[in-house]
């Protein structure tokens, strides 16, 4: 049987301009009557077993070829579906079922079996799969961190905070706000109790995610959590300003070249 979808009707009563205009979307419609969501979910459990037996086929190849004892595999998404959670029908928005996705990695030199709880991000496989290989992670044009360390029963550099961007200029929900294309983005930053969100245009939000773990209250305009939302913004913007857009030279370059230009020349404007 289907279980019952995660939402409220007081989700509906005065959502956020963002949530509400997603939820005019034909799929969130229609993935609000429960005949549709008893209807496309069992097809959909049917694609993640089409997903299940094709990766047991390349896993029985690997096999074949003597392949598994030097392939590292990283099963994970994009993001997930709402499938009628908080009467949204597809993706995009930063509620836990979009942007929990999964992640399970086989690591031939790895701890078998461990489970890791810690916060991490998909950009942190780029580094994993260059430190695997051998290689150096370069920190200036890297912003993810290698789960190496985690894989193979070592201690990182823990993340005490997530972040997440959308665009969403190529959706309806951009028309009905009345948006213009280059006004439609919303950030996210996610501890393990808070989780804040930042759109251009509007109002803030804000889910505790310790009492509220389903997300359906919103305290984004209550006065009594304006301190959180204070320091999570805050942190949201360091997040962007700390952006990897240098990316020519490398750290230990740039600290060799300070104030060397006397050393490579004359200094115009210096007689």
């Amino acid at each position: 049987s289907v279980i019952a979808a995660n939402r409220h009707e007081d989700e509906r009563r005065d959502p956020h301009p963002v949530h509400a205009a997603f939820m005019e979307h034909e799929d969130s419609r229609s993935f609000a009557r429960d005949e549709v969501r008893r209807a496309v979910i069992p097809a959909y459990m049917g694609l993640v077993k089409e997903i299940d037996d094709h990766m047991g086929r390349l896993f029985a190849f690997l096999e074949e070829q003597g392949r598994m004892e030097d392939t590292m595999i990283v099963f994970t998404s994009d993001h997930g579906d709402y499938l009628g959670d908080h009467w949204l029908g597809e993706k995009e928005l930063f509620h836990e079922e979009s942007v929990r996705i999964p992640l399970i990695v086989y690591d031939p030199e790895g701890t078998p079996g461990a489970v890791v709880e810690d916060l991490v991000e998909s950009i942190d496989l780029v580094p994993t799969f260059v430190e695997a290989a051998g290689g150096e992670v370069q920190p200036h044009r890297m912003e993810g961190r290698s789960l190496l360390p985690l894989l193979r029963g070592g201690e990182a550099p823990a993340r005490d905070a997530v972040f997440a961007e959308t665009d969403y200029a190529h959706r309806a929900a951009r028309l009905t706000l009345g948006r213009g294309v280059d006004e439609s983005r919303g950030y996210m930053v996610r501890t393990e109790r808070w989780k804040y969100l930042f759109w251009e245009g509007y109002r803030p939000q804000l889910f505790d995610l310790a009492e509220d773990p389903l997300e359906r209250i919103d305290l984004g305009g209550d006065p009594a959590h304006a301190a959180a939302r204070a320091e999570l913004h805050e942190r949201l913007f360091a997040w962007l300003r700390a952006r990897r857009t240098r990316t020519t030279l490398s750290d230990a370059e740039v600290e060799q070249r300070t104030d060397s230009s006397r050393k490579r020349g004359f200094i115009i404007g210096v007689w």
